[in-house]
């Protein structure tokens, strides 16, 4: 008996040293890098070195309202939502509203990279979201798996992640030209005020490309105000695994208000004081032509709202759902004093105005279901691509219109860089159209929009959209026109309807770039026949 114990006790004394050392062994941190596309960093170059137009004050004025994961079904702009928004409605009378209007990612910092530059963001490798860490070792995975209560989160197990320096390089690749870059050529001053949330440095921040001022903040995420500040309902949700580390940030670091590199202190409502900036800008170039990007954070979480807006909804009763819509009637009445301020000046008949959500609502946080539209945020479902979009130009475009073909985030590059009678590079593929062309033709502006994010991708035309994992094979085929919730799925009906989306989908990634960085976290859902799926972010 005593020989097969010490028999047993020397493998032992190998193994479970040797295994502790395999699980603490810090993952392969060497073939991430992020060296910009030397071909289109000379073109750039070359481009921005060519003489442009003179300032004039006839020139069109360009106002982009950028919001953070607004459902389509929050408000009653498109559906009999929850939240009165009779400044969005006041909006999409005086133009368009786009009733088929998507992005090209169903998280923030892609899509946002994607409407700044009028390219998918796929073009350069910009596919997943910004992280600000990975799992160092195998020890910090399991426990993350099997101790953590996550779901419908799930770590993803990796063999390398990149290093400190290409986490903190993580971004817009400075080979890549913004708007306002190009309208700088014809004269034109540029703010961007709000939430950046595609570059972590000042090398890539707003005045790295292009915009002369720029207030608000580098991350996902910011406080409204300072947590507990009287006068403003703070709502946490300990059911959300994301909400710690929403409130966590507070306003240091990514999350501290900045001013023209500089970090400040705010003691004004965000949401409020992105309008006030955004009017103090317009305002000092009332004689010449200014592009402004007003990049709310809002609805994003965490959950802040006055009281004022709180107590409107006091007969919600789910706390999450209260704050939520009081952020959106919030948000509404800041949009109508942008709306006013440019009625007053008169400035509203030679403006351009653009408002779009950069993805839709986040299901996961508890604060919205996103209507009948299946999945959310994260998702390729249609509640996480397909959001709310308008357009403005008294006398240009008709009053009270809806556009109902394909339309996409990047058109509000290609839209305005026309309006600015602006050229542009020719280097590189631009992937938006412009709306002002498609919507007076009443012309398709896309026969396609394409999706990918990691394993999952989707392509979309006028009838049908199709969705795959390359992983799992999980696929599905709707017939979108008639079935826009997407709740009865064809792929085993039609196989010449998805090889064609297949082919088309080829097409267009081939000439796509490497994801930069990788994806660390995956997400379920379970879909309303009981299917689950999941997706990288």
């Amino acid at each position: 008996m005593k020989k097969k114990i010490k028999n047993l006790f020397v493998p032992s004394i190998i193994i479970i040293p040797s295994l502790l050392i395999y699980m603490f062994i810090p993952m392969d941190k060497g073939s991430y890098n992020l060296e910009p596309d030397t071909r289109l960093l000379n073109g750039k170059e070359e481009y921005l070195n060519k003489p442009g137009g003179l300032a004039d004050s006839s020139k069109t004025n360009i106002l982009w309202l950028i919001v953070d994961d607004l459902s389509i079904a929050d408000t009653d702009l498109y559906t009999d939502g929850p939240v009165h928004v009779p400044n969005l409605i006041r909006l999409a009378k005086r133009g368009v509203k786009f009733t088929n209007a998507y992005v090209s990612s169903p998280v923030c910092s892609p899509s946002r990279a994607s409407i700044l530059t009028g390219r998918y963001n796929q073009r350069f490798g910009f596919e997943h979201q910004l992280h600000e860490r990975y799992l160092s070792n195998r020890i910090e995975y399991y426990a993350f798996k099997y101790l953590i209560d996550s779901y419908p989160w799930e770590p993803q197990y990796q063999t390398e992640v990149p290093d400190e320096q290409v986490i903190a390089e993580m971004g817009l690749p400075l080979s890549e030209i913004s708007l306002a870059e190009i309208v700088k050529k014809q004269g034109y001053s540029s703010a961007y005020i709000g939430k950046w949330h595609v570059g972590k440095l000042e090398s890539n921040s707003p005045l790295a490309f292009g915009f002369n001022e720029f207030y608000g903040f580098m991350a996902s995420h910011s406080l409204y105000v300072p947590e507990g500040t009287p006068g403003f309902t703070d709502q946490k949700i300990p059911e959300d695994f994301t909400d710690e580390y929403i409130w966590e940030g507070q306003r240091e670091g990514l999350h501290a208000i900045r001013k023209n590199g500089q970090e400040i202190s705010e003691s004004r409502y965000l949401t409020d004081a992105i309008t006030d900036e955004a009017i103090e800008f317009i305002s000092k170039n009332n004689d010449n032509p200014f592009y402004c990007v007003a990049a709310y954070n809002a609805p994003h979480t965490p959950l802040q709202a006055p009281d004022e807006y709180v107590n409107e909804f006091a007969g919600v009763e789910d706390p999450y759902k209260r704050v939520h819509y009081a952020m959106i009637k919030s948000l509404d009445d800041n949009i109508g004093r942008l709306l006013d301020y440019l009625d007053e000046t008169g400035l509203a008949q030679n403006t351009l105005v653009m408002f779009i959500s950069d993805n839709g609502g986040a299901e996961y946080n508890l604060t919205t279901d996103n209507g009948d539209y299946q999945g959310g945020k994260i998702t390729n479902f249609e509640g996480g691509v397909k959001v709310p979009m308008l357009m403005s130009w008294p006398g240009v475009i008709p009053e009270n219109s809806t556009y109902d073909q394909l339309t996409h985030a990047t058109d509000l590059f290609m839209t305005s860089a026309n309006a600015a009678g602006a050229s542009l590079s020719g280097d590189r593929i631009y992937d938006g159209a412009n709306l002002l062309e498609s919507v007076l033709k009443a012309q398709p502006a896309h026969e396609y929009v394409f999706f990918q994010m990691g394993d999952n991708r989707a392509v979309r035309n006028a009838r049908w959209k199709l969705t795959w994992n390359e992983d799992n094979g999980d696929s599905s085929l709707y017939f979108i026109k008639e079935d826009p919730f997407e709740f009865t799925d064809r792929y085993a009906e039609k196989p010449p309807v998805i090889d064609s989306l297949v082919a088309a989908f080829k097409e267009w990634s081939a000439l796509n770039r490497s994801a930069a960085w990788p994806s660390m976290i995956y997400y379920h859902y379970t879909d309303v026949n009981g299917k689950e799926h999941y997706f990288d972010e």
